[in-house]
């Protein structure tokens, strides 16, 4: 008859299993697992561990300081600073590139949740680390009215500057109407609701 430890073990070995197999299965639960606090500190600490070191001397942000400043040219070719952009109000700053899927399955729902940002609410940028011609075309096809920034991938672009060491993309960071980086996140987001709950003050 096998001993108590041995049921307990056997118990807790095949709860693991039926999560590995809901995880292979269930994408969506994975997904899911990777929008909560808990799931993006997981992933963060594993990109971190996996990522190459900054540039020497590159001014990385830290969250509740102030973003580092950069300049970054829109499709027009003007200049924006920031965050000094961005004053003002809370903003929501999504990296993505026209060659990543999962970036471009998320832009309607950021659309759609920039649609719903009344006067005051919480304005929509994305910034794209692409060529600024594969932007434009894709943006002449697809319905996305929020403003777009283009600068170049590389070891010390702007998303690397804004906490994002490994490069994944998608990633957002949600900034305060002071320009203090109040939180990141790797990966997509589920839907425009998804985005509502990231955005809501904690407080």
């Amino acid at each position: 008859m096998p001993s108590h430890r041995s049921v307990i073990l056997a118990a807790i070995l095949a709860a693991i299993a039926g999560v590995v197999a809901s995880l292979y299965f269930e994408p969506q639960i994975a997904s899911r697992l990777a929008s909560t606090e808990v799931g993006q500190r997981a992933v963060a600490s594993v990109l971190r561990a996996q990522a190459p070191s900054p540039p020497a001397g590159l001014a990385v942000a830290v969250p509740g300081q102030p973003l580092p400043a950069l300049q970054l040219s829109d499709l027009k070719g003007a200049s924006n600073a920031i965050p000094a952009a961005w004053q003002g109000q809370v903003t929501l700053v999504n990296f993505w590139a026209t060659w990543c899927a999962p970036c471009l399955k998320e832009m309607p729902d950021l659309q759609a949740f920039a649609t719903t940002q009344k006067t005051g609410g919480v304005r929509v940028v994305g910034i794209a680390l692409d060529e600024a011609n594969s932007v434009r075309d894709f943006l002449q096809t697809h319905n996305i009215t929020y403003p777009i920034l283009i600068d170049a991938a590389g070891p010390s672009d702007a998303s690397v500057r804004y906490g994002n060491p490994a490069g994944v993309l998608p990633y957002s960071i949600l900034v305060s109407s002071d320009g203090r980086l109040l939180k990141s996140r790797i990966g997509p987001f589920l839907d425009a609701q998804d985005i509502a709950r990231w955005v809501a003050p904690t407080d």
